[in-house]
């Protein structure tokens, strides 16, 4: 069951273009979607979720049309935005039979196993009984899931999932978002790179309401091999490099800028060429999105 994205627009009454034209196919596996904030990943999580209208566009899950068939999408989609609430003075075990009886689970015994089930599944069992209220932010995003995963969804979106989660739990989180993703099609939404690296087969960057790229993370990191340099340089030579060279990133070690340079040839002898990564095609991208702008 793959889901199809074709042509999809949106503009807001104050006047933000936040998706311009967005055509996607995406299989049964992890699909990372990334873009720095503002680029427009959550309108289209939220259009997909059939949490807003699109302007322009199609969207089809399978046999389902998306934007026409909201009731029967929202039996086959498990979401976890990016805040959202629960109620703090409940334990995880009760909020989830809540939650599975509005959704349709009326059997008590099949309640029950299921439930339990979940708790397994997302580590909180032997949480079952503690209140929401008293859960770290990383067994809250779990928790999420649990409650995403209530009735058996044929697609899960999740939209910056790890961030503000410390190590462990982030990689506690990934490993349970990675077993999901066998069998279903599973969208997570970030601007953390390594999420998409060590997660996905499949990727796009968006920014500004277009989509950069897509295609595997391994391809597309082929795509600029041996065109990554780098050097270490003075703070106030910064903007002289960034005027004679495409400087994609940049970040301060030992208080010094140490620049990530995109080019075909070596920019001088004091450059060293390095391997490329995701982070690399990821700046590269948005880089060129920005000289776009600016021109």
């Amino acid at each position: 069951m793959n889901l199809s994205i074709q042509n999809l627009s949106k503009t807001y009454p104050n006047g933000v273009h936040a998706l311009k034209g967005i055509d996607l196919e995406i299989p049964v596996g992890m699909f990372g979607l990334l873009g720095p904030n503002g680029a427009g990943k959550s309108s289209l999580m939220r259009t997909i979720a059939t949490l807003q209208e699109p302007d322009t566009g199609t969207i089809t899950l399978g046999d389902i049309n998306v934007l026409e068939q909201k009731d029967d999408v929202r039996k086959v989609l498990g979401y976890l935005p990016q805040e959202f609430g629960v109620y703090p003075k409940v334990s995880a075990e009760d909020l989830l039979d809540h939650v599975a009886v509005l959704k349709g689970i009326v059997n008590r015994k099949e309640r029950k196993e299921l439930v339990k089930a979940l708790l397994y599944k997302t580590n909180l069992y032997q949480h079952r009984k503690k209140n929401l209220g008293g859960y770290s932010g990383g067994m809250k995003q779990r928790f999420g899931i649990a409650q995403a995963l209530i009735s058996d969804p044929k697609l899960i979106i999740v939209d910056e999932p790890t961030a503000g989660l410390d190590p462990a739990e982030r990689n506690r989180f990934l490993n349970l978002l990675s077993e999901i993703g066998e069998n279903t099609v599973v969208i997570l939404s970030t601007h953390i790179v390594d999420d998409v690296r060590e997660l996905c087969t499949n990727m796009a960057i968006i920014n500004q309401g277009e989509v950069l790229l897509k295609g595997n993370p391994l391809e597309t990191i082929k795509s600029i091999e041996g065109k990554i340099w780098r050097k270490t340089i003075e703070k106030d030579a910064l903007e002289e490099y960034k005027t004679n060279f495409t400087v994609i990133s940049e970040r301060l070690i030992a208080g010094q800028p140490d620049i990530h340079v995109l080019s075909d040839a070596q920019p001088d002898n004091s450059f060293e060429s390095i391997p490329a990564d995701l982070e690399d095609v990821y700046f590269s991208k948005i880089h060129e999105t920005l000289n776009t702008v600016q021109a």
